[in-house]
């Protein structure tokens, strides 16, 4: 795209398209996707394309807890008009030409990556279980001709997706969804979160993404017993705000006398309990010499998201519906119309003379994740060794060591663990830099990605 005059929004978008053929496992065009988007000399800008659940759900037949996968966790797919609202904040090539290639690698076939070999393989029983899912992941070679023909209409047409075949398609797995749902969907695009850490200006996504949460904890000196407030904080309080206010400032909270009381937690046993969910995400950073910036999350959740696949569109269709809560008092609270709690942080940040595009995979523990490459995001030498760099994970009451990593103050408490590393859980980060007019670029060791920097 590069080549072809495209900027980095072309070449994010490129890349995000790809990855829905030959990473079906942590995103599709039947996930959602979240942005935070630079154009160059212009405000940070909140791109958020997160679906919502049907007016006709039926909450009361949900039971005791909200479903891990199925019908009943799939809600509208935000990828799609994610994509057409990133390309109308300033990419350069048609929609159609910045798809063509995932048209022709879905056509063609790609070859399975590790990431998705082994997920295929924790995921057998998920897969076996769905027609959709067995019929293309457990071939030697991933060849997707439905997908293919999905890509290309939404080239020709980005829109059509919404009225087309999914619709019917997932009305046949047993989801609620209907063609009101999909036609109500929106990509919101507005202003982010902001705060400033040592003359840096990050900016973040607002509920019901938990960009707040690492606002909260971005720059701190205390991290760990910042994060496990902001934690607390979070699950707690996050939620659409389409369904009732919000309290940013519980969300935002810096020090704990800012904080307002935070419910008591329920037991760990408790059926409506904030669940962790493997697979997640994938991330895709770039920046350009003009000053446009961009750190694009798109996500199915759990890996293989609901484990469905339609195959009248070949589209994988995400569980983020599984991170409702039940409990009608809750912010997060499933209900008609009402987007659900999400995990994904993409972050940028900004100087006077610098850009910095930062995303990664880790679910819930992205805020902390990201917060631990902060500090050093503009002043590094370089990227690649920053994000490689070993991390401690906080997960509910489990912190989780990367080997090498000393306990970090503020773990009394939590059931600490040394891990193998380089480890999944400690997050995917990708991040893209322009500081003083020089492009540079890191990717995690840790996932299946690729820095460059291109002519």
């Amino acid at each position: 795209m590069v080549a072809d005059g495209g900027n980095a929004f072309d070449a994010a978008l490129a890349a995000a398209a790809a990855l829905t053929v030959a990473y079906p496992h942590q995103c599709s065009v039947g996930g959602d996707l979240v942005a935070m988007v630079r154009p160059a000399h212009s405000p940070v800008r909140a791109v958020l394309s997160i679906g919502a659940a049907a007016r006709a759900v039926d909450v009361a037949a949900l039971g005791d807890r909200m479903p891990v996968r199925g019908p009943q966790t799939v809600t509208v797919p935000g990828v799609v008009a994610g994509w057409a609202a990133v390309h109308g904040l300033g990419a350069r090539l048609p929609l159609g030409k910045l798809l063509a290639f995932s048209v022709r690698l879905a056509a063609d076939g790609v070859d399975v990556a590790p990431g998705l070999r082994a997920a295929i393989a924790a995921g057998s029983d998920v897969i076996r279980a769905d027609p959709g899912l067995s019929a293309v992941m457990l071939q030697p070679r991933l060849v997707q001709q439905a997908l293919a023909e999905t890509l290309a209409a939404i080239g020709r047409d980005w829109r059509s997706f919404y009225t087309g075949p999914i619709v019917a398609g997932v009305r046949a797995l047993g989801s609620p969804l209907a063609e009101e749902d999909f036609a109500a969907h929106v990509a919101e695009v507005g202003d982010p979160l902001r705060t400033v850490v040592g003359g840096v200006t990050w900016h973040a996504a607002p509920p019901p993404v938990q960009g707040a949460t690492f606002l909260a904890v971005a720059g701190s000196r205390s991290l760990l017993a910042d994060s496990r407030r902001a934690q607390s904080a979070r699950d707690a309080f996050l939620g659409d705000p389409r369904s009732g206010p919000i309290p940013l400032s519980n969300l935002l909270l810096r020090t704990p006398e800012q904080a307002s009381p935070v419910p008591e937690p329920r037991p760990p046993s408790a059926p409506d309990r904030m669940r962790r969910a493997s697979g997640d995400t994938v991330a895709v950073t770039a920046v350009d010499d003009e000053g446009n910036a961009i750190a694009l999350i798109q996500s199915v959740f759990e890996s293989f998201g609901a484990g469905l696949l339609e195959p009248s569109t070949g589209v994988v269709l995400h569980n983020r519906g599984s991170s409702f809560r039940l409990d009608p008092s809750h912010p997060g609270h499933i209900a008609p119309g009402v987007r659900p709690p999400h995990t994904l942080c993409p972050a940028i940040a900004t100087t006077a003379d610098s850009v910095i595009a930062l995303g990664c995979q880790g679910g819930r523990a992205q805020p902390w994740i990201l917060a631990q490459l902060a500090s050093e995001v503009l002043s590094a030498d370089d990227p690649g060794e920053l994000v490689a760099r070993p991390r401690w994970i906080l997960r509910g009451d489990d912190l989780m060591l990367e080997p090498g990593v000393p306990v970090p103050p503020g773990a009394d408490g939590l059931t600490v663990t040394t891990v193998p590393g380089p480890h999944d859980d400690a997050g995917h980060v990708q991040m893209s830099r322009s500081r003083s007019g020089r492009l540079d670029a890191g990717s995690d060791p840790r996932a299946d990605g690729l820095a460059a920097v291109l002519p």
